[in-house]
């Protein structure tokens, strides 16, 4: 790792609390950026928040700390009858200050997070039906609202869209995809783009995101470049006068012996990681938060079949690997056909590539083409009829005895990958048991993907629905309060978005609803301590 000058650091320090006000000049020399090997003592000052993550969670949620707060319209009237006499009682309320339990009972949709499902219904009313309400909701800036928080991204506000395949329309409509206070159609407008389609590229999605930040006034709060290392829990002595911590990375016995201190008490959290400079240096930083929310996504870390021969450099796993294959003319004049693993939309996607490439398509997927979790069972053929297209190769070109593989696409339903070889053969076994050997000249393995937690301890496994294993938006998605998006299992820790089981934008920012309200009532709380001379000396003002 190649490490900056002090200069350099002191540098990254005062980019880190300028937003924080004059008031905080004198306590320059305790804000949270210290050397790595550097226990941190209690004096230093702790953020009120830290969101990993710079997607549109982390964008959201960001937008709601810095005061911005949702009000019933006085012309709104909510289509669900139950609901809106709900929201009558407290019209003089922001939703944020509003029992979200109670506004959330009774109501259905495509969540199973409540708070998620209620957001998307008063930003998007009847979705779902078909309708085009529009959100029956204002917004207002409340400046005495804010609560100073830091979000950190490896990239651009916007996250993985900045990565996606540009040539592909998203799966939601464009309206969809927007955030709170500032409309897709209105970005478009500002920038002269002539949406033609309800459906858009992901590289408009992502410019919308990263002038979003821009035009609401975010971007004090945001900072790019940076990869996070580590998040661990400080702990405490109860009754040490020094109030000295200790990481929770150091041994039990460790922390026993401490001073003779047994009894410890978790407190706040430890960021570290580096912010990559432009001319390629690693700017070491350590933050301490009294909350850390996740907003990573699953992009990370794609999904792996774990047979033999996978790690073959033409065995590869995203679509930006393939995209870039075919640009550079890799594939041009092959004589064997792309093999594709998956059944998913991002498959289906690489189907559409090669397809419109005139690179013949092998398709191997585990299911029957009847099988009705399938994703292409849930789209309407009229919005999608590029994905139906492809589902209708899947059920009426599959292998058999008699099949040529020289034609423009094969599928291979209920098939498995046994391995990879190094003569670019792929082993494969049916349902029945037969096997069969493939040959290819590039194989492309789409069967989802999942968040990469490495910086979390033990990776993140013991916070997940079922402990011990690894996290997946599906099968084991962070376990969460289902109102304040609070761990359960890891307090002043929140999670929100693909995380905790949310792939849709729409639905994301109810998390972001759910972890403002808890916040704020915390820091309201912690503000009549102090004014009641209670409170401790930690934390910003």
């Amino acid at each position: 790792r190649s490490y900056s000058s002090p200069e350099t650091e002191g540098q990254l320090l005062n980019s880190f609390i300028q937003y924080f006000g004059d008031s905080l000049g004198r306590k320059v020399k305790r804000m949270p950026l210290i050397e790595e090997t550097v226990l941190p003592g209690d004096s230093l000052l702790t953020l009120p928040v830290v969101i990993i993550g710079n997607g549109p969670s982390g964008i959201c949620l960001s937008y709601l700390l810095s005061g911005y707060r949702p009000y019933l319209s006085p012309e709104a009237i909510h289509p669900n009858p139950v609901l809106h006499t709900k929201l009558e009682e407290a019209r003089h309320l922001s939703i944020v200050d509003q029992d979200l339990e109670y506004l959330s009972e009774g109501l259905e949709g495509r969540s199973s997070n409540p708070v998620a499902v209620l957001f998307d219904t008063l930003l998007h009313p009847d979705a779902d039906f078909g309708y085009d309400y529009p959100p029956v909701l204002h917004w207002k800036l409340e400046q005495h609202n804010y609560i100073p928080h830091i979000v950190l991204g490896k990239g651009p506000p916007g996250g993985a869209w900045h990565s996606m395949e540009g040539s592909m329309l998203t799966i939601s409509f464009g309206d969809w995809m927007e955030l709170p206070g500032f409309t897709f159609k209105e970005w478009a407008a500002s920038k002269r783009r002539n949406i033609k389609n309800d459906r858009v590229m992901p590289e408009e999605i992502a410019c919308y995101y990263k002038h979003y930040v821009k035009v609401m006034g975010l971007q004090k709060n945001f900072r790019d470049n940076v990869y996070i290392t580590s998040v661990s829990r400080l702990y405490r002595g109860k009754d040490d006068e020094d109030r000295s911590q200790l990481s929770e990375n150091i041994s039990t016995q460790h922390l026993e012996m401490e001073d003779g201190q047994k009894s410890l008490i978790k407190r706040n959290w430890e960021i570290r990681g580096y912010q990559r400079a432009t001319d390629g240096s690693h700017v070491p930083f350590c933050l301490f938060a009294e909350n850390v929310a996740l907003a990573t996504g699953t992009f990370d870390s794609p999904g792996r079949l774990q047979v033999e021969g996978e790690d073959f450099p033409f065995v590869l796993h995203s679509m930006s690997d393939f995209g870039a294959a075919i640009s550079k003319g890799k594939l041009r004049g092959k004589a064997d056909p792309v093999l594709i693993v998956g059944a998913g939309l991002t498959a289906a996607d690489a189907v559409l590539c090669a397809y419109n490439n005139n690179i013949p398509v092998m398709h191997v997927f585990r299911r029957r083409v009847t099988d009705t979790s399938l994703i292409f069972k849930q789209l309407p053929k009229k919005l999608y009829p590029e994905y139906h297209k492809v589902y209708h190769m899947m059920c009426t070109q599959s292998h058999t005895v008699d099949s040529n593989l020289r034609s423009p696409y094969t599928s291979f339903p209920e098939h498995n990958v046994l391995s990879f070889k190094p003569e670019m053969k792929c082993v494969l076994q049916s349902a029945s048991g037969l096997k069969k050997i493939l040959k290819f000249s590039v194989a492309l393995v789409l069967i989802g993907s999942h968040p990469n937690l490495f910086f979390l301890k033990d990776q993140g496994h013991s916070i997940g629905h079922h402990s011990n294993q690894p996290i997946t938006c599906k099968g084991n998605p962070i376990e969460i309060d289902p109102y304040t998006y609070e761990c359960t299992k890891e307090a002043n820790l929140f999670a929100l978005g693909p995380l905790v089981g949310d792939n849709f934008v729409r639905f994301l920012k109810g998390g972001a609803l759910g972890i403002a309200r808890c916040l704020a009532i915390r820091q309201r709380k912690k503000h009549e301590l102090i004014e009641s001379g209670d409170g401790g000396d930690d934390g910003v003002p």
